[in-house]
C-alpha cells in the first residue's frame, strides 16, 4: 500500500455551504456524480460523501488541498453498483509520480455524517 486516506463530513454544514454558493455543486462534482445524487433522492449526503473521497484521495497522496483540481478525482458506478475511484490530470501525474498503481474506496453516509476511506496501491 502507498498510502491510506479518510475523510468525514458534516452534511449539515456542507447542506449549508451548498446553499450559500450554488455553483459550488459544478466546481466540485461531475455531471455523472451530480446526476446519481438527485437520481438517489439525497443528494445532500451523496455529494458529500464523494467530497469526502476527494479528501482522502489527497491524504492517500499525502498532499493537501490545492494540489490537483477537484474534477481531477470523481467516483464512478460500476455496472455491478460499487464507486470506483477515478483518477485524471494532476492527481494522475501525483499517483504515478508515488507508483500508485491502484485504489480502493469505501464510501458511506446518513442524514448527519459522510465518511470516505481511500487506499493507494
Amino acid at each position: 500500500m502507498k498510502g491510506i486516506g479518510v475523510d468525514i463530513v458534516d452534511v449539515v454544514r456542507f447542506r449549508s455551504a451548498l446553499q450559500r454558493t450554488p455553483s459550488m455543486r459544478q466546481r466540485l462534482f461531475t455531471d455523472e456524480e451530480i446526476s446519481l445524487a438527485l437520481e438517489r433522492g439525497n443528494d445532500v449526503a451523496t455529494l458529500a460523501a464523494r467530497f469526502a473521497v476527494r479528501e482522502a484521495a489527497m491524504k492517500a497522496l499525502g498532499v493537501g488541498l490545492g494540489a490537483f483540481d477537484f474534477h481531477d478525482v470523481w467516483v464512478h458506478k460500476a455496472r455491478s453498483g460499487a464507486p470506483e475511484l477515478v483518477v485524471a490530470g494532476r492527481a494522475a501525474a501525483l499517483a504515478t509520480d508515488r507508483g500508485v498503481n491502484g485504489w480502493y474506496l469505501s464510501l458511506s453516509h446518513t442524514e448527519l455524517v459522510a465518511i470516505a476511506v481511500v487506499a493507494a496501491l
